[in-house]
């Protein structure tokens, strides 16, 4: 994928870019494999709004992507398409008995490539194989945290994982932030790694972009008033984080959570004798 610098015709043109779709081999989704994307905005079941600058956006057909395929299957790629609801490309595959699927595709991964899954596909690009039988240091991507629950971890745009270690029940795997943590060898993966890989050099130019894609506008708490942020209120005009009378205070979250820093995880979090190596230790050296 390249970057394609738009003309400045307008100011919000100026600067702006966008993805040039030369991968995309076709615009005409699966019909079948097609559900409408609810818009909620950001409103849980009770219409309390539980994530924040959530809203309008365009209408968006989102594409049901397998993330569990069969053990056995061998499949060709139809073709390379375009998912509203992911920054990732994805395949079409026509399997041997004539069914399509969806998957998220690699970087590299052409129309006509052949794709297979199971214990005793080879190690090639796209193919879905357990743990076990990946080589150490090869790139891996689609992982699933829990054998037969279907893919999980690595699937945005450009993210690719590693195969660091083996041992008997379990493989190490060092993940995009850093972390390595310890998988189910029985838990199947793809290799290679997330194609469209230029996603995040992308500039949207101008809010009007953002809004289409669902996203309002987010409001600094240092501007508001002090009945409706932590930050805000302070007489004398402009002021910092913890309005004029606590300067020194630590930044916090509306509902008055700290925040930047403050470590949210519980220290006796079930999963944390999977990590092996957390994803700040990197960061501190």
């Amino acid at each position: 994928m390249a970057i394609k610098t738009l003309n400045p015709t307008t100011p919000g043109r100026r600067g702006m870019t966008t993805r040039d779709f030369s991968e995309i081999t076709t615009k005409k989704p699966v019909k079948s494999l097609v559900s409408i994307k609810k818009i909620t905005a950001g409103r849980n079941n009770q219409g309390r709004i539980t994530t924040r600058h959530k809203g309008s956006g365009v209408k968006r057909f989102i594409r049901n992507i397998n993330f569990n395929l069969a053990a056995g299957t061998k499949a060709e790629v139809e073709a390379i398409e375009y998912d509203p609801g992911r920054s990732a490309n994805i395949a079409r595959l026509k399997d041997q008995n004539g069914e399509h699927h969806y998957i998220v595709a690699a970087e590299g991964l052409k129309v006509g490539a052949k794709v297979e899954s199971g214990p005793e596909a080879p190690v090639s690009t796209s193919n879905r194989l357990p743990l076990r039988n990946v080589p150490n240091g090869a790139t891996i991507y689609a992982i699933e945290m829990t054998p037969g629950k279907g893919a999980q971890l690595v699937r945005s745009a450009g993210n690719s994982a590693q195969l660091v270690a083996k041992e008997e029940k379990y493989c190490q795997v060092k993940l995009p932030s850093g972390e390595v943590r310890m998988i189910l060898s029985d838990a199947m993966a793809h290799i290679g790694n997330v194609g469209n890989v230029q996603h995040q050099n992308v500039k949207y130019g101008k809010a009007g972009r953002k809004r289409k894609m669902g996203i309002r506008p987010t409001v600094r708490g240092v501007v508001m008033n002090a009945v409706d942020h932590p930050h805000g209120g302070g007489d004398g005009g402009r002021h910092g984080v913890g309005g004029s009378t606590n300067h020194g205070a630590a930044p916090r979250t509306p509902w008055g959570q700290k925040t930047l820093g403050y470590k949210t995880r519980k220290r006796n979090h079930r999963t944390n004798k999977f990590i092996v190596r957390n994803r700040h230790e990197a960061k501190r050296k």
